[in-house]
Order: structure tokens, then C-alpha cells, then sequence
């Protein structure tokens, strides 16, 4: 009768255990990114400048690949507004302008791959105003479908507050699961052995 009750308690544990623990490992993992955005970039779509900046920088929501990205600055008439070749660092995509091209409205086409393999493509444009007329300075905006940034310090404290209730919440069903299957197994023992 005995061997049967460690049976018994074995099934239950696999049966309750296991997939306890195997759920609060899923609660607590970090959610994956769905999809790699563009966050911020710099001019920001339709800005109004006095001047075209010298560089135009992209800010995506994963690190990227030097290899893949393509970025180009069209020019009011037609040609090609930029002075080399996009550079990667991390995040950003930097590309040179050349800041004697006329004013007018400016198009930034970018097709990126980030390291993960996630590809991104889009175009904004932006506006340089002849510099006899007064214009606000370059300014960085951030992309339509990006949420609002908090401070560091506030998401540090959400992303670590979040964890732990997800971590204690795990560690419950755990705990729940493991007393539940040793007291099937003490009741198993008391009634094989008559109590």
C-alpha cells in the first residue's frame, strides 16, 4: 500500500508541480517585443527649421544592424540631400547632411534591420524655411505610435515593482501546489494505514 501512495503523490506532483512552476517562470519572463519602432527622430516629423541641421538621427526601440540600414534625405529638387553613409550606434541611425542644400520640404526614407532581425521602413518629412524668415531651431519628436518616455527612475521602480508582484504571485502557486500535493500524500498514508 505504501508503494502506491508514493505513486500517487509522484502523479499529483507532476500533475500540479510542474506546470505550477512551469506557469509562474512564464509570468515573471520578460514579455518580448512584438515589433521594432521608430521612437524618436531628429528633425522631428513636419518641424520647421531655419536651417538644415547637420545630421538627421533616427532612435529606434532596439539596437540595430550597420549592415541593413539604409536611410536617405531627399532635397526639395529631387536630389539626394546627404554626405556619406548612415551610421549605426545601437539604437540610433545617424546620416550627414549637407547643410548648403536650398530650402524647402525634405523627405527621410529609412528601411532598418534591427540586430534581432526585425525589419522597419518608413518616411516624414520636414520643412527648412528660406533664413531671411525667422523659424524655431531643430527640435525632436517623437513617433506617432510611441508611447510618452518616463523618467528612468520611474520605470526602473515599475519594471522592478511589477517583477516582484509577478514573482510573488508565482512563488503563492507554487507554494500552494507543493502543500496541496503533500497533504494528498499524508492523506493516502492515513488511509492505507486505517486511520
Amino acid at each position: 500500500m505504501n508503494v502506491i501512495d508514493r505513486r500517487a503523490v509522484s502523479t499529483l506532483a507532476r500533475t500540479l508541480v510542474i506546470p505550477a512552476a512551469l506557469a509562474a517562470l512564464a509570468v515573471t519572463a520578460p514579455q518580448a517585443a512584438a515589433h521594432t519602432e521608430l521612437d524618436t527622430s531628429s528633425p522631428g516629423a513636419n518641424a520647421t527649421l531655419a536651417g538644415l541641421p547637420p545630421r538627421v538621427t533616427l532612435t529606434f526601440s532596439d539596437a540595430m544592424t550597420q549592415k541593413y540600414a539604409k536611410v536617405a534625405v531627399t532635397a526639395p529638387d529631387g536630389k539626394s540631400a546627404t554626405t556619406g553613409e548612415p551610421q549605426v550606434a545601437g539604437n540610433a541611425v545617424t546620416l550627414a547632411l549637407n547643410t548648403e542644400s536650398s530650402s524647402g520640404r525634405y523627405t527621410v526614407g529609412y528601411r532598418v534591420v534591427s540586430a534581432d532581425g526585425h525589419p522597419v521602413s518608413g518616411s516624414y518629412t520636414f520643412t527648412v524655411k528660406a533664413t531671411d524668415s525667422p523659424s524655431p531651431s531643430p527640435r525632436e519628436t517623437r513617433s506617432a505610435s510611441a508611447p510618452t518616455e518616463k523618467p528612468e527612475a520611474d520605470k526602473a521602480g515599475e519594471e522592478s515593482s511589477g517583477l516582484g508582484v509577478t514573482m510573488l504571485i508565482g512563488a503563492g502557486v507554487l507554494t500552494v501546489a507543493v502543500a496541496a500535493a503533500g497533504g494528498l500524500g499524508a492523506r493516502r498514508r492515513r488511509a492505507g494505514h486505517g486511520q
